[in-house]
């Protein structure tokens, strides 16, 4: 198998009509609905799945959602206003935060920061998680950091498991909640629901369960990151959201993909996954990329402890019938079991 730096390169006119076909007979043949609504978060992911399904269905039969926050970026919603004005949407704005307010989620995350950082403000403060950066350089757990920005300056605190999990489970709230408002929606206009989570995303379980995983369709998620950019420039997502870092825009803090999760530049992460999938050498993919075998092995462990950790978000719930042994476990149909 050839691999190289532009192993990625896609045909965005074939691939435009390829996704769009299978757009169209999802939505009028498989679930026989009226057409689409998606979240638009000022992102490239969500911009392209717009553009997709206008040029898919026409702009008639799709609808935006624009779902803010308090701790999102003003700019994250204004960009999306404005890719929905370019494509001729109805986009309707919806912001979130009474309802999160509702459930405790920035008073339950911010007794936990506390828990490290007692002076945190969180009207005045910025917070984030982390994982350690840099990992084809320097061996490291996914281990996440707690970050916390004040006027004296930035502070990381070790979170223990407990602490992580508490914030992680307030903070989700925000992905599942905008789940809630979409699928509302949709079954109001008998439509599905969009998703735009991308393969770097899927493979590696970078998404919410029951929130921006939890959809009807996922137009995207063949497709590496590298090459959703590759797509959107094709058919004209605003510059202005392409040159954007990709971000999960729910931290009051403000942090990357690459910082939250990721821990490489994105063309080398994809080229680096692309090479894990393919099952080729550290030595070969180190080649083709200027890596050492050191680096590139570094890479493929923190892909593969991610995709085992994250298995279930990739499946569905196990049953007493999927959990089945199989037969060539040893029970014969109809018989005894072998001695």
């Amino acid at each position: 198998m050839a691999f190289n730096g532009d192993v990625l390169s896609i045909n965005p006119v074939c691939e435009t009509q390829r996704i769009c076909g299978f757009i169209k007979a999802q939505v009028f043949s498989k679930y026989k609905r009226k057409g689409v609504v998606l979240g638009l978060s000022g992102g490239v992911d969500s911009a392209l799945a717009a553009c997709l399904c206008v040029r898919a269905l026409g702009p008639e039969r799709i609808r935006g959602l624009v779902l803010p926050e308090k701790e999102s970026s003003p700019e994250s919603a204004e960009l999306a206003a404005e890719q929905a004005e370019a494509l001729g949407i109805c986009a309707d704005v919806v912001d979130i935060t009474p309802l999160l307010q509702a459930f405790d989620v920035y008073e339950r995350r911010t007794a936990v920061v506390r828990e490290l950082c007692e002076s945190y403000d969180p009207e005045t403060d910025g917070m984030r998680i982390t994982l350690p950066p840099d990992v084809l350089n320097r061996d490291g757990l996914n281990v996440f950091s707690l970050k916390v920005s004040t006027t004296r300056g930035e502070f990381s605190y070790r979170l223990k498991p407990d602490q992580l999990h508490a914030i992680v489970s307030a903070q989700n709230m925000k992905q599942r909640t905008r789940m809630i408002q979409l699928y509302s929606l949709a079954e109001r206009l008998n439509c599905v629901v969009c998703g735009t989570t991308n393969r770097t995303e899927m493979e590696q379980g970078f998404f919410v369960k029951h929130g921006d995983g939890g959809v009807d369709i996922e137009p995207l998620a063949h497709l590496y990151k590298t090459q959703v950019f590759q797509l959107a420039e094709h058919l004209g997502v605003i510059e202005k959201i392409r040159s954007r870092a990709p971000a999960p825009d729910t931290w009051p803090g403000g942090v990357t993909d690459e910082e939250f999760y990721f821990r490489m530049p994105l063309k080398t992460l994809d080229l680096l996954l692309y090479a894990w999938k393919a099952e080729l050498s550290a030595d070969d993919a180190g080649r083709e990329l200027d890596l050492t075998a050191e680096q590139v092995t570094r890479a493929f462990r923190d892909f593969q402890s991610k995709e085992k950790s994250t298995w279930h978000l990739r499946s569905l719930p196990p049953s007493l019938e999927t959990e089945r042994p199989s037969r060539s476990a040893g029970a014969k149909p109809g018989g005894s079991r072998s001695s």
